[in-house]
């Protein structure tokens, strides 16, 4: 057995590939339950799913809407302001179909960098697509609408 003293200048000496105790990672820093292991795709999601059934306990017809999380919108032409990006969309029912409204993570994420700030503007997002739905007024959907 060769000692590294012995050895020639000229041989590569070995890296060590493990961290400097030699026994690498120990496993996951939190359990999947912790919101710290979600990702934030997963975490808007929550988001979403929290306010619509906040939503659906008031307003029992929601059950036949559809609610989705897309990305981003999907660029639209002859659009008022090409300039503005939507939060949010309601795409109404067709013959037969379920109603569907969309939320869009990224730019509801850029907005605010909180979470709980998200999860209002989330709910926010839902309120007006719903009295859009239902022909209403956001404060007849959720009377805490405009409060602050």
């Amino acid at each position: 057995m060769e000692s590294s003293a012995h050895r020639s200048p000229a041989e590569p000496q070995r890296r060590r590939h493990r961290d400097r105790h030699g026994r690498g990672l120990r496993g996951p820093l939190a359990p999947p339950q912790v919101p710290i292991s979600l990702t934030r795709s997963e975490l808007f999601d929550d988001y979403v799913r929290e306010s619509v059934e906040r939503l659906e306990r008031r307003w029992p017809q929601l059950a036949d809407v559809e609610f989705a999380v897309q990305e981003v919108p999907a660029p639209e032409t002859g659009t008022p302001d090409p300039d503005a990006v939507p939060l949010g969309r309601l795409i109404p029912a067709k013959q037969g179909g379920k109603s569907r409204i969309v939320v869009y993570r990224r730019p509801v994420e850029i907005r605010f960098k909180s979470r709980d700030d998200r999860a209002a503007l989330v709910h926010e997002i839902l309120i007006e697509q719903v009295a859009d739905l239902l022909g209403l007024s956001p404060d007849a959907i959720d009377p805490r609408f405009d409060e602050d």
